[in-house]
């Protein structure tokens, strides 16, 4: 399933492209944060970690939902995760956890994500 499609959902949300750079993001945040201090564990760490991994729980959760209003809603959760993810990677650098360098292919991951998230939600509405 395209996101010029959502309406139309007989795939599963694996098919979803959004869902599918997700779980990319997912593993570039994930080897993102294993250099952070290990005082981090249950701090910053966790906190990336849980936003991340929100992002496409959400779509897949939404997606297995009737009807796109609800799906939509689930959209809209993802995007607010992928600010929060990109708040805590922000402050994951400015703290010296991270250098920005590390950081370029995650931030290139939340970008697509961030673009497919608002045309699937503009998708929905339509």
């Amino acid at each position: 399933m395209t996101i010029s499609s959502p309406k139309r959902r007989t795939a599963g949300h694996r098919d979803l492209d959004v869902w599918q750079v997700g779980m990319e993001l997912v593993v570039a945040a994930y080897s993102a944060t294993k250099t952070f201090p290990s005082d981090e564990r249950f701090g910053l760490t966790a906190q990336i970690r849980r936003a991340v991994v929100s992002i496409p729980a959400n779509l897949a959760e939404g997606h297995a939902r009737r009807g796109s209003g609800e799906f939509r809603h689930f959209v809209s959760i993802a995007r607010g995760s992928l600010a929060e993810l990109d708040t805590e990677l922000e402050a994951a650098e400015r703290l010296g956890f991270v250098p920005a360098l590390s950081l370029a292919e995650t931030r290139r991951l939340m970008t697509s994500v961030g673009r497919m998230l608002t045309a699937l939600a503009k998708a929905l509405r339509e």
